[in-house]
């Protein structure tokens, strides 16, 4: 059942959930019918479908014609989207790392008129 806890839930763990499908495209439907979209995988021979789930199948990773694991920190964004992950913002690259940051400008004329040197500690703190 496309409505089942098992097709809903965002499951973390060994387990498979089959739903039959009339139609490549009805299954990738089935897919997209969750509020949870972190990782999905296609295995087909057809190009077609590869292409279809390419443009169609709404998760945040998607593997073609390879196991869905296993995603290369540093080379390989990961995180999801809708309900999964942690918004529009992905791991493992460097734009990540933008979000703990705030960004801000200093800005300074150097073009100065004249020398203006830095004043002697002595001649700031006289002895008294």
């Amino acid at each position: 059942d496309p409505l089942s806890s098992l097709a809903q839930e965002e499951i973390f763990g060994p387990v498979l959930c089959v739903i039959k499908a009339d139609s490549f495209e009805q299954a990738i439907d089935i897919a997209n019918n969750s509020k949870y979209a972190l990782t999905g995988g296609v295995y087909s021979r057809q190009p077609s479908h590869l292409k279809f789930a390419e443009q169609n199948f709404n998760v945040g990773n998607l593997y073609l014609n390879r196991k869905i694991t296993g995603a290369m920190v540093g080379r390989q964004p990961f995180g999801g989207l809708k309900m999964s992950g942690a918004g529009n913002c992905k791991a493992g690259n460097a734009e990540y790392l933008l979000q703990f940051m705030n960004a801000y400008c200093i800005t300074e004329n150097t073009l100065r008129r004249g020398f203006a040197p830095e004043p002697d500690e002595e001649l700031k703190n006289p002895p008294s």
